[in-house]
């Protein structure tokens, strides 16, 4: 049986924190795939069919850590084109990963944002929420990978370099 890939979409959420650049990692919690319990990921979730790419990252942010997403570098240079009864958004993510093999067919569209709230103490898909410095996770990323969520660990890479 032919199988597709599963759309999705993820957050590198940033704040600044006493003059220090940190984003917002979390613990991964998904009860029908055990393997991928404990690993440090941001924020992403699946695209609901015809919602918009910019609406499905805000719920699931705001989903995964009561977080209301304010910016989305990027969706102000979106389009959307409108003819023959379709509706189409032309948009730019800061990535884009896909899982060639594995359990779970997704590929991610991953957009850096910023957010107000406060974070919930905990969701059903994670747990641990923790804006971390830019230093700590470039470490991380250099010297663990195999802590992070094997989906995020490029987009984290360029996102770390585009910084420096």
């Amino acid at each position: 049986m032919e199988q597709f890939s599963i759309p999705g979409v993820g957050g590198i959420i940033e704040k600044d924190i006493n003059g220090i650049k940190n984003i917002l990692m979390q613990t991964r919690i998904k009860s029908n795939m055990p393997c991928e319990n404990g690993l440090i990921e941001i924020p992403a979730g699946k695209i609901r069919a015809f919602e918009c790419i910019f609406d499905t990252l805000k719920r699931e942010i705001k989903e995964e850590t009561g977080l209301e997403v304010v910016e989305i570098k990027g969706e102000n240079i979106s389009a959307i084109y409108e003819s023959n009864s379709y509706k189409v958004i032309n948009f730019m993510p800061f990535s884009c990963s896909q899982n060639l093999t594995g359990d779970y067919p997704i590929m991610v569209f991953v957009f850096i944002c910023k957010v107000k709230g406060e974070l919930l103490p905990f969701s059903d898909e994670s747990q641990d929420y923790k804006w971390i410095p830019l230093a700590e996770v470039k470490r991380i990323v250099e010297n663990s990978p195999q802590l992070l969520y094997p989906m995020h660990v490029d987009t984290l890479k360029k996102y770390i370099y585009s910084c420096e």
